[in-house]
């Protein structure tokens, strides 16, 4: 399809989780009755982002996928002819976890599953207590309406995981994503760090010709400490910004995407051309020394 209408649902969230579904639910049912065809939820949407402490509790909040959550979407996509991106906890086994985004086709048909590959822990995001990094590698699902490629939030600072789902078919890249800020940030540093989030994703929609889809949440969450600062936003093949969320309210959006513009772009602005495949290996690489 040259044109698809996509949807974000940015929310907060509560310690009850059927209440985070069903709020989901119900912002699926909003993006569809606007026209969605594919829905792209916020990463851990059904609990707090419980990471900001290392808790073996919180491995209580894991699921199994496909599993309860992904059939009770599984039966809302078939309902409303949406593909839906979910963004889970998944235990895959006992004491085995990982932070996977599942997709499920416009008829309920559970496409498959991505599993978070970069895998941050700094102060408040403690994620490699919790998850192992996954080894799925990079995923495109062919769904009814696109051809999608799913990364989640750390991987939107590496331009190799876009390169490389793009490379695979993309015709859009999604992130679902939790980041904030500490509220006892200034307000230049806030802005400078929101800036940098977006930049790095509207790059690699330039680099790949390709739409950039990023669903954050919103809400104070660690006892107030956090403010997550959603800003969730569309960017065109170019970069150019299609539409931006506020930094604090819950908000459903639907923006039209016209896939024919990757062809456009690419061909005007032939990166994938130019590409000097022959000299790449040092990427994969840590470090290059010297000597």
């Amino acid at each position: 399809m040259a044109k698809v209408k996509v949807g974000m649902v940015q929310m907060s969230c509560s310690n009850v989780k059927q209440d985070n579904l069903s709020k989901a639910i119900q912002g699926i049912r909003e993006a569809a009755s606007q026209g969605a065809q594919i829905v792209c939820l916020q990463e851990l949407f059904t609990s707090l982002y419980f990471c900001d402490v290392e808790d073996y509790e919180n491995f209580k909040l894991a699921e199994a996928i496909p599993g309860a959550t992904t059939n009770a979407l599984s039966e809302l996509a078939a309902e409303l002819n949406v593909v839906i991106i979910a963004s889970l906890f998944e235990k895959r086994t006992q004491g085995l976890y990982h932070n996977t985004t599942a997709v499920i086709d416009a008829d309920g048909t559970y496409l498959g599953k991505y599993r978070k590959m970069h895998i941050p822990d700094d102060p408040a995001y403690y994620e490699k207590f919790y998850f192992t990094p996954g080894d799925l590698g990079y995923k495109v699902f062919k769904t009814k309406f696109a051809t999608l490629g799913v990364l989640i939030c750390w991987d939107q600072w590496y331009p190799e995981a876009s390169r490389i789902t793009a490379l695979m078919g993309a015709e859009i890249l999604f992130y679902p994503t939790a980041i904030g800020w500490a509220t006892s940030q200034d307000e230049a540093t806030n802005t400078e760090q929101y800036n940098a989030w977006q930049t790095i994703q509207r790059s690699h929609a330039v680099a790949n010709g390709v739409h950039v889809v990023s669903v954050n949440r919103v809400g104070l969450e660690q006892n107030g400490a956090m403010q997550f600062w959603g800003g969730s936003f569309v960017a065109n093949p170019f970069g150019s910004l299609l539409y931006k969320a506020s930094h604090d309210k819950e908000e459903t959006m639907v923006v039209e995407l016209d896939l024919a513009k990757t062809d456009q772009y690419r061909t005007h602005w032939p990166f994938l051309r130019d590409r000097r495949i022959d000299s790449y290996q040092p990427i994969t690489k840590r470090f290059i020394d010297e000597d």
